[in-house]
């Protein structure tokens, strides 16, 4: 049996959840006291938030898309892979520690995509990032939690409160979208989405490559 090693550890600013990032095998997983929040064996829905996105901006020419958390970049990977000619992409990752692994014991699965040209990696908080922009994205992708809770950390709330999606919708080019994912259905704020005044769509996707695993959503917002 392959034994699952300690990697790296890593406190979430703000006061947030310790994060821990474990190596079995080739396989690699983020874990946030019990609960697993990434797993490199299971990509499909976060890569499903980019191309889902990217496709729903078609026929935009040079789309400039947000994604709030690196993660283990499934998200980046596949927004780059979709990018029309002159898309670009800025990423916002809280936890400075997610990067250095990214760079190193992870470099592997990160294949060179944070020294794409086309990307911008804004070490700080997705939230201040969204506060402090009018009209420049023409798609916000937000991956920092397993849904809509602030889990990794209580502050991350504020960015489904209505303040927050009036905030996202703000930060929005007209037509623009707003994606969020999240391990599990969740009724009220796919009520908030709408009485935020945006266009919605949920979708459910598995969580692996090959249409099995769990059930995750992806709610696509649209600004009217």
């Amino acid at each position: 049996m392959i034994v699952r090693e300690l990697v790296g550890r890593a406190v979430v600013p703000g006061g947030g959840e310790e994060l821990r990032l474990f190596r079995r095998g080739a396989n690699f997983m983020i874990v946030a006291d019990r609960n697993e929040l990434m797993n490199s064996r299971m990509s499909g829905s976060e890569e499903a938030l980019a191309a889902m996105s990217v496709e729903r901006l078609a026929p935009r020419a040079a789309p400039h898309l947000l994604i709030g958390g690196y993660g283990m970049g499934f998200t980046l990977r596949a927004a780059l892979a979709a990018l029309p000619q002159g898309g670009r992409v800025t990423v916002a990752e809280l936890v400075p520690e997610i990067i250095d692994w990214a760079r190193g014991p992870m470099a592997d699965l990160t294949a060179g995509c944070l020294d794409d040209p086309r990307v911008e990696l804004v070490i700080g908080d997705v939230a201040a990032l969204i506060a402090g922009s009018a009209s420049e994205f023409d798609a916000i992708l937000l991956d920092v939690d397993n849904g809509p809770d602030g889990l990794t950390r209580a502050a991350n709330d504020r960015l489904y409160s209505m303040r927050g999606l009036d905030a996202a919708k703000a930060a929005l080019r007209p037509g623009g979208i707003l994606a969020v994912w999240s391990a599990a259905p969740d009724g009220k704020f796919a009520k908030a989405l709408n009485e935020a005044g945006l266009r919605v769509d949920e979708v459910v996707v598995r969580a692996r490559k090959n249409g099995k695993g769990a059930r995750h959503v992806i709610w696509f917002a649209a600004k009217r």
